[in-house]
Protein backbone atom coordinates (compact mmCIF):
# COMPACT_ATOMS: atom_id res chain seq x y z
CA UNK A 1 0.00 0.00 0.00
CA UNK A 2 1.49 3.40 -0.93
CA UNK A 3 3.04 5.93 2.24
CA UNK A 4 0.97 7.68 3.98
CA UNK A 5 2.88 11.06 3.89
CA UNK A 6 1.04 13.26 6.21
CA UNK A 7 2.64 13.08 9.58
CA UNK A 8 2.95 16.35 10.03
CA UNK A 9 -0.24 17.85 9.94
CA UNK A 10 -2.44 19.66 12.88
CA UNK A 11 -3.49 16.10 14.43
CA UNK A 12 0.76 15.73 14.74
CA UNK A 13 1.77 18.87 15.72
CA UNK A 14 -0.55 20.31 18.51
CA UNK A 15 -0.81 23.78 19.03
CA UNK A 16 0.47 23.51 22.83
CA UNK A 17 3.57 21.70 21.38
CA UNK A 18 4.29 24.12 18.90
CA UNK A 19 3.62 27.05 21.71
CA UNK A 20 6.18 25.31 23.64
CA UNK A 21 9.05 24.71 21.36
CA UNK A 22 8.75 28.44 20.23
CA UNK A 23 8.57 29.42 23.71
CA UNK A 24 11.96 27.31 23.51
CA UNK A 25 13.29 28.18 20.37
CA UNK A 26 12.00 30.97 18.91
CA UNK A 27 10.54 31.50 15.55
CA UNK A 28 10.30 31.04 12.81
CA UNK A 29 11.53 27.39 13.83
CA UNK A 30 12.11 24.47 11.48
CA UNK A 31 11.14 20.97 13.17
CA UNK A 32 11.81 17.71 11.86
CA UNK A 33 10.52 14.45 13.18
CA UNK A 34 12.64 11.93 12.82
CA UNK A 35 10.00 8.99 13.44
CA UNK A 36 8.72 9.93 10.14
CA UNK A 37 11.70 10.00 8.71
CA UNK A 38 12.96 6.60 9.79
CA UNK A 39 9.44 5.02 8.80
CA UNK A 40 9.79 6.82 5.33
CA UNK A 41 13.71 5.28 4.66
CA UNK A 42 12.19 1.89 6.15
CA UNK A 43 9.12 2.11 3.37
CA UNK A 44 11.68 2.93 0.82
CA UNK A 45 14.32 0.25 1.34
CA UNK A 46 11.99 -2.20 1.55
CA UNK A 47 10.04 -1.34 -1.81
CA UNK A 48 12.98 -3.07 -4.04
CA UNK A 49 13.22 -6.61 -3.53
CA UNK A 50 16.99 -6.64 -6.04
CA UNK A 51 19.15 -8.26 -3.48
CA UNK A 52 22.54 -6.09 -4.65
CA UNK A 53 20.81 -2.55 -3.89
CA UNK A 54 22.53 -0.30 -2.24
CA UNK A 55 20.51 3.27 -1.48
CA UNK A 56 22.15 6.65 -0.72
CA UNK A 57 20.47 9.70 0.45
CA UNK A 58 21.10 13.10 -2.12
CA UNK A 59 22.39 15.06 0.70
CA UNK A 60 21.88 17.89 -1.84
CA UNK A 61 18.03 18.12 -0.01
CA UNK A 62 19.35 18.46 3.40
CA UNK A 63 22.70 19.17 4.60
CA UNK A 64 22.02 18.97 8.49
CA UNK A 65 24.65 16.54 9.83
CA UNK A 66 22.30 14.92 12.47
CA UNK A 67 19.61 13.99 9.94
CA UNK A 68 22.48 13.07 7.84
CA UNK A 69 23.22 10.20 10.94
CA UNK A 70 20.28 9.26 10.75
CA UNK A 71 20.71 8.04 7.38
CA UNK A 72 23.52 6.13 8.24
CA UNK A 73 22.48 4.88 10.98
CA UNK A 74 19.71 3.34 8.58
CA UNK A 75 22.79 1.47 6.22
CA UNK A 76 22.05 4.34 3.77
CA UNK A 77 25.40 5.51 2.02
CA UNK A 78 25.34 9.01 0.69
CA UNK A 79 24.78 10.62 -2.81
CA UNK A 80 27.11 13.96 -3.73
CA UNK A 81 26.69 16.44 -6.41
CA UNK A 82 29.27 18.61 -5.02
CA UNK A 83 32.26 18.30 -2.69
CA UNK A 84 30.46 20.19 0.07
CA UNK A 85 28.19 17.27 0.29
CA UNK A 86 30.84 15.22 0.55
CA UNK A 87 32.05 17.39 3.11
CA UNK A 88 29.09 17.15 5.68
CA UNK A 89 28.90 13.50 4.72
CA UNK A 90 32.34 12.50 6.05
CA UNK A 91 31.17 15.11 9.20
CA UNK A 92 28.53 12.95 9.84
CA UNK A 93 29.85 10.03 10.08
CA UNK A 94 29.86 8.19 6.18
CA UNK A 95 32.94 6.01 5.44
CA UNK A 96 34.23 7.41 2.17
CA UNK A 97 33.32 4.07 0.11
CA UNK A 98 30.18 4.35 1.05
CA UNK A 99 29.42 8.26 -0.64
CA UNK A 100 29.07 8.45 -4.51
CA UNK A 101 29.99 11.37 -6.27
CA UNK A 102 27.94 12.38 -9.13
CA UNK A 103 28.61 16.25 -9.62
CA UNK A 104 29.59 18.32 -12.86
CA UNK A 105 32.34 21.03 -13.39
CA UNK A 106 35.50 20.19 -10.71
CA UNK A 107 38.26 22.39 -11.18
CA UNK A 108 41.89 19.94 -10.67
CA UNK A 109 42.41 21.34 -6.94
CA UNK A 110 37.95 20.10 -6.23
CA UNK A 111 38.69 16.87 -8.51
CA UNK A 112 42.44 16.51 -6.24
CA UNK A 113 40.28 17.54 -2.93
CA UNK A 114 37.22 14.96 -4.02
CA UNK A 115 40.22 11.28 -4.19
CA UNK A 116 42.19 12.77 -1.19
CA UNK A 117 39.03 12.17 0.91
CA UNK A 118 39.07 8.96 -0.66
CA UNK A 119 36.02 8.80 -2.61
CA UNK A 120 36.17 5.79 -4.48
CA UNK A 121 32.58 5.79 -6.96
CA UNK A 122 32.78 8.90 -9.02
CA UNK A 123 29.71 9.61 -11.90
CA UNK A 124 31.44 12.23 -14.32
CA UNK A 125 29.02 14.13 -16.79
CA UNK A 126 31.46 14.53 -19.68
CA UNK A 127 34.42 13.20 -21.01
CA UNK A 128 36.43 16.36 -20.13
CA UNK A 129 35.62 15.74 -16.56
CA UNK A 130 36.63 12.06 -16.79
CA UNK A 131 40.12 12.76 -18.12
CA UNK A 132 40.47 15.16 -15.86
CA UNK A 133 39.81 12.36 -12.94
CA UNK A 134 41.67 9.97 -14.66
CA UNK A 135 44.88 12.31 -14.45
CA UNK A 136 44.60 13.22 -11.20
CA UNK A 137 44.48 9.96 -10.26
CA UNK A 138 47.28 8.91 -12.24
CA UNK A 139 49.29 11.58 -10.08
CA UNK A 140 48.36 10.22 -6.85
CA UNK A 141 51.05 8.43 -4.98
CA UNK A 142 50.26 5.22 -4.61
CA UNK A 143 49.93 5.10 -0.85
CA UNK A 144 46.94 7.33 -1.88
CA UNK A 145 45.23 5.65 -4.22
CA UNK A 146 42.59 3.18 -4.15
CA UNK A 147 40.76 0.69 -6.74
CA UNK A 148 38.27 3.27 -8.76
CA UNK A 149 34.83 2.85 -9.71
CA UNK A 150 33.93 4.84 -12.57
CA UNK A 151 30.68 5.91 -14.44
CA UNK A 152 29.58 7.70 -17.16
CA UNK A 153 26.17 10.00 -16.27
CA UNK A 154 23.79 9.24 -19.20
CA UNK A 155 22.47 12.14 -21.78
CA UNK A 156 20.45 10.34 -23.93
CA UNK A 157 18.11 12.85 -25.29
CA UNK A 158 14.92 10.55 -26.19
CA UNK A 159 14.74 9.56 -22.36
CA UNK A 160 16.62 12.66 -20.54
CA UNK A 161 15.07 14.79 -23.11
CA UNK A 162 16.79 18.58 -23.44
CA UNK A 163 19.80 18.29 -20.73
CA UNK A 164 23.17 19.77 -20.40
CA UNK A 165 23.85 16.94 -18.14
CA UNK A 166 26.12 13.44 -19.37
CA UNK A 167 27.66 11.91 -22.06
CA UNK A 168 25.86 10.83 -25.00
CA UNK A 169 26.36 7.11 -25.90
CA UNK A 170 28.17 7.81 -29.22
CA UNK A 171 30.82 8.89 -26.82
CA UNK A 172 31.28 5.71 -25.03
CA UNK A 173 34.05 4.12 -26.97
CA UNK A 174 36.24 7.64 -26.43
CA UNK A 175 35.03 7.64 -22.83
CA UNK A 176 36.34 3.57 -22.51
CA UNK A 177 39.57 4.56 -24.30
CA UNK A 178 40.22 7.24 -21.86
CA UNK A 179 40.13 5.37 -18.96
CA UNK A 180 41.82 2.06 -20.06
CA UNK A 181 44.58 5.01 -21.11
CA UNK A 182 44.48 5.47 -17.09
CA UNK A 183 44.56 1.72 -16.29
CA UNK A 184 40.77 1.73 -15.69
CA UNK A 185 37.53 0.50 -16.38
CA UNK A 186 34.33 2.27 -16.89
CA UNK A 187 31.98 -0.07 -14.77
CA UNK A 188 29.33 2.21 -13.90
CA UNK A 189 26.53 4.31 -15.71
CA UNK A 190 23.73 6.76 -13.95
CA UNK A 191 20.94 7.81 -14.94
CA UNK A 192 18.90 10.35 -13.95
CA UNK A 193 15.44 11.51 -14.95
CA UNK A 194 14.89 14.90 -13.49
CA UNK A 195 13.66 16.91 -10.94
CA UNK A 196 10.74 16.06 -8.54
CA UNK A 197 9.12 13.49 -10.71
CA UNK A 198 5.79 11.63 -9.08
CA UNK A 199 5.06 9.91 -12.06
CA UNK A 200 6.44 6.18 -11.83
CA UNK A 201 6.09 5.56 -15.70
CA UNK A 202 8.17 8.15 -16.24
CA UNK A 203 10.83 5.51 -14.64
CA UNK A 204 9.75 2.31 -15.68
CA UNK A 205 9.06 2.65 -19.38
CA UNK A 206 12.71 3.72 -19.98
CA UNK A 207 14.38 1.09 -17.77
CA UNK A 208 14.69 -1.30 -20.52
CA UNK A 209 16.66 1.27 -23.04
CA UNK A 210 18.70 2.09 -19.69
CA UNK A 211 20.05 -1.34 -19.45
CA UNK A 212 20.24 -1.43 -23.39
CA UNK A 213 22.52 1.22 -23.50
CA UNK A 214 24.57 0.15 -20.56
CA UNK A 215 25.74 -2.79 -21.79
CA UNK A 216 27.55 -0.98 -24.34
CA UNK A 217 30.35 -0.59 -21.53
CA UNK A 218 32.47 -3.75 -21.91
CA UNK A 219 33.36 -3.47 -17.86
CA UNK A 220 29.91 -2.47 -16.30
CA UNK A 221 29.43 -3.31 -12.98
CA UNK A 222 26.58 -1.03 -12.07
CA UNK A 223 23.72 0.68 -12.54
CA UNK A 224 23.07 4.19 -10.27
CA UNK A 225 18.95 4.47 -11.22
CA UNK A 226 19.94 7.74 -9.38
CA UNK A 227 17.01 10.32 -8.14
CA UNK A 228 14.69 12.95 -9.03
CA UNK A 229 12.15 10.96 -7.16
CA UNK A 230 8.88 13.50 -6.54
CA UNK A 231 6.95 14.37 -3.27
CA UNK A 232 3.18 14.67 -3.30
CA UNK A 233 3.47 18.39 -1.70
CA UNK A 234 -0.49 18.68 -3.22
CA UNK A 235 -2.04 15.77 -0.88
CA UNK A 236 -4.58 14.73 -2.95
CA UNK A 237 -2.44 14.49 -6.04
CA UNK A 238 -0.53 11.15 -7.48
CA UNK A 239 2.46 9.88 -5.33
CA UNK A 240 5.44 8.02 -6.83
CA UNK A 241 4.67 4.01 -6.46
CA UNK A 242 7.50 2.73 -4.79
CA UNK A 243 6.54 -0.76 -4.46
CA UNK A 244 6.19 -0.94 -8.83
CA UNK A 245 9.20 0.91 -9.05
CA UNK A 246 10.97 -1.59 -7.13
CA UNK A 247 8.92 -4.85 -8.63
CA UNK A 248 9.67 -4.00 -12.66
CA UNK A 249 13.07 -2.78 -11.94
CA UNK A 250 14.05 -6.16 -10.48
CA UNK A 251 12.31 -7.89 -12.57
CA UNK A 252 14.67 -6.64 -15.27
CA UNK A 253 17.59 -6.58 -13.48
CA UNK A 254 17.14 -10.44 -12.29
CA UNK A 255 17.53 -11.19 -16.18
CA UNK A 256 20.72 -10.29 -16.96
CA UNK A 257 22.97 -12.81 -17.79
CA UNK A 258 25.05 -11.12 -14.55
CA UNK A 259 24.26 -9.46 -11.05
CA UNK A 260 24.70 -6.03 -11.29
CA UNK A 261 25.04 -3.91 -8.33
CA UNK A 262 22.05 -1.12 -8.11
CA UNK A 263 21.97 2.45 -6.77
CA UNK A 264 19.05 4.54 -5.87
CA UNK A 265 19.73 7.93 -4.71
CA UNK A 266 16.31 9.31 -3.23
CA UNK A 267 16.49 12.69 -1.85
CA UNK A 268 12.91 14.67 -1.78
CA UNK A 269 11.00 11.50 -1.54
CA UNK A 270 12.57 10.29 1.56
CA UNK A 271 12.94 13.72 3.67
CA UNK A 272 10.21 16.25 2.23
CA UNK A 273 7.30 15.10 4.47
CA UNK A 274 9.32 14.83 7.88
CA UNK A 275 9.57 18.45 8.06
CA UNK A 276 7.47 21.80 9.30
CA UNK A 277 8.52 25.56 9.37
CA UNK A 278 6.40 26.98 12.19
CA UNK A 279 5.95 30.88 12.22
CA UNK A 280 4.12 33.72 13.87
CA UNK A 281 1.15 35.95 12.47
CA UNK A 282 2.36 39.15 12.70
CA UNK A 283 -0.21 41.26 10.58
CA UNK A 284 -3.19 41.23 9.49
CA UNK A 285 -5.36 43.15 6.96
CA UNK A 286 -7.88 42.83 4.85
CA UNK A 287 -8.44 43.51 0.38
CA UNK A 288 -11.77 43.59 0.15
CA UNK A 289 -12.88 39.77 1.15
CA UNK A 290 -9.20 38.35 0.82
CA UNK A 291 -7.21 38.12 3.89
CA UNK A 292 -3.29 38.98 3.92
CA UNK A 293 -1.33 37.91 6.70
CA UNK A 294 2.13 39.13 7.61
CA UNK A 295 4.72 35.98 8.88
CA UNK A 296 7.94 36.47 10.80
CA UNK A 297 9.34 34.29 8.32
CA UNK A 298 10.45 34.67 4.59
CA UNK A 299 10.24 32.58 1.20
CA UNK A 300 13.66 33.17 1.65
CA UNK A 301 14.09 30.66 4.33
CA UNK A 302 12.54 27.72 1.74
CA UNK A 303 13.21 26.76 -1.73
CA UNK A 304 13.25 28.96 -4.62
CA UNK A 305 9.85 28.45 -6.15
CA UNK A 306 10.91 28.96 -9.57
CA UNK A 307 13.38 25.83 -9.22
CA UNK A 308 11.77 23.52 -6.62
CA UNK A 309 8.02 24.44 -7.12
CA UNK A 310 6.16 27.06 -4.81
CA UNK A 311 3.46 24.80 -3.59
CA UNK A 312 3.83 24.50 0.40
CA UNK A 313 0.90 23.14 2.56
CA UNK A 314 -0.11 25.56 5.36
CA UNK A 315 -2.27 24.97 8.17
CA UNK A 316 -3.15 26.81 10.91
CA UNK A 317 -2.89 25.71 14.67
CA UNK A 318 -4.88 28.22 16.19
CA UNK A 319 -7.92 27.59 18.33
CA UNK A 320 -9.96 29.42 15.25
CA UNK A 321 -9.46 26.69 13.21
CA UNK A 322 -13.36 26.02 13.84
CA UNK A 323 -14.39 29.13 12.10
CA UNK A 324 -15.21 29.25 8.37
CA UNK A 325 -12.06 29.40 5.84
CA UNK A 326 -11.18 33.07 3.25
CA UNK A 327 -9.22 33.41 0.94
CA UNK A 328 -5.89 33.97 2.18
CA UNK A 329 -2.20 34.98 0.88
CA UNK A 330 0.65 34.40 3.23
CA UNK A 331 3.13 36.98 3.31
CA UNK A 332 6.80 37.37 4.08
CA UNK A 333 8.44 39.72 6.32
CA UNK A 334 10.35 41.83 3.64
CA UNK A 335 9.67 44.03 1.10
CA UNK A 336 9.91 41.36 -1.88
CA UNK A 337 6.82 41.64 -4.10
CA UNK A 338 7.38 37.80 -4.74
CA UNK A 339 7.36 37.22 -0.87
CA UNK A 340 4.73 35.09 -0.47
CA UNK A 341 4.86 31.82 1.26
CA UNK A 342 1.46 30.97 0.12
CA UNK A 343 -1.25 32.34 -2.45
CA UNK A 344 -4.75 31.75 -2.11
CA UNK A 345 -4.76 29.18 0.72
CA UNK A 346 -8.03 28.84 2.44
CA UNK A 347 -7.51 29.93 6.24
CA UNK A 348 -9.71 31.09 9.23
CA UNK A 349 -9.70 34.50 10.09
CA UNK A 350 -6.18 34.63 11.81
CA UNK A 351 -4.72 36.79 14.47
CA UNK A 352 -1.52 38.53 15.68
CA UNK A 353 0.58 35.99 17.55
CA UNK A 354 -1.36 32.82 15.84
CA UNK A 355 0.86 29.97 14.86
CA UNK A 356 1.12 28.73 11.12
CA UNK A 357 2.64 25.33 10.06
CA UNK A 358 3.96 25.14 6.66
CA UNK A 359 4.26 21.31 5.95
CA UNK A 360 6.82 19.04 3.92
CA UNK A 361 9.74 21.43 4.16
CA UNK A 362 12.40 18.70 5.07
CA UNK A 363 13.67 18.95 1.18
CA UNK A 364 14.91 22.00 -0.53
CA UNK A 365 13.73 24.12 2.67
CA UNK A 366 16.85 25.16 5.09
CA UNK A 367 19.14 23.79 2.05
CA UNK A 368 17.95 26.29 -0.28
CA UNK A 369 17.13 29.14 2.35
CA UNK A 370 19.33 32.27 1.55
CA UNK A 371 20.36 35.73 3.17
CA UNK A 372 18.42 37.92 0.82
CA UNK A 373 17.52 41.04 2.54
CA UNK A 374 19.76 40.41 5.17
CA UNK A 375 17.33 38.24 7.27
CA UNK A 376 19.50 35.56 9.57
CA UNK A 377 18.17 32.14 9.36
CA UNK A 378 16.07 29.75 11.87
CA UNK A 379 16.84 27.56 14.25
CA UNK A 380 16.47 23.25 13.51
CA UNK A 381 14.78 21.24 16.05
CA UNK A 382 14.95 17.04 15.63
CA UNK A 383 11.97 15.61 17.55
CA UNK A 384 12.22 11.80 18.45
CA UNK A 385 9.77 10.00 20.59
CA UNK A 386 8.14 12.79 21.50
CA UNK A 387 11.93 14.50 22.73
CA UNK A 388 13.18 17.51 21.14
CA UNK A 389 16.30 18.88 20.71
CA UNK A 390 18.52 21.87 18.31
CA UNK A 391 20.09 20.66 16.03
CA UNK A 392 20.81 24.29 14.53
CA UNK A 393 21.40 27.03 15.88
CA UNK A 394 19.37 30.72 14.94
CA UNK A 395 21.40 32.92 12.91
CA UNK A 396 21.55 36.66 14.63
CA UNK A 397 23.05 39.47 12.44
CA UNK A 398 26.47 39.28 13.41
CA UNK A 399 26.19 36.29 10.43
CA UNK A 400 26.04 39.10 7.84
CA UNK A 401 29.32 40.57 8.75
CA UNK A 402 30.65 37.29 8.75
CA UNK A 403 33.80 36.76 6.14
CA UNK A 404 33.60 40.73 5.60
CA UNK A 405 36.75 42.56 5.49
CA UNK A 406 35.93 46.58 6.40
CA UNK A 407 37.60 48.90 8.17
CA UNK A 408 38.18 52.63 7.88
CA UNK A 409 38.53 53.64 4.26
Amino acid sequence: MPITYELQTPNSLSLEQAQKLLAIYGSPLYIYDGDHLRQTIDYISQAIAYPYTQFHFASVTNGNIALLQIFRDAGWGLHANTPGDIYLGLRAGFPPQQIVYSGSNLNQAEMEQVLHWGITTLNLDSLSQLQLCCEVYQSLPPSHTLPLYLGLRLNQPEINGDSRIGVRPEEFPQAIAITRQAGLQLQGLHFYRGTGTNATKAFTQVIDTILDTAQQLPDWEYLDFGGGFGYPYRHDGSAFDWHLFGKELTQRLQQLSQPIKLLIEPGRAAIAGCATLLTRVVSVKWQDSKQIVGVDTTVANLSVPAVHGGYREIVSLSSSNTNPPFLTDICGNTTYSRDYLGRNCQLPPLAIGDILAILDVGAYGYAMSSHFLHRPLPAEVLLEQQEHRLIRQREDYSVLLANQVFGEP
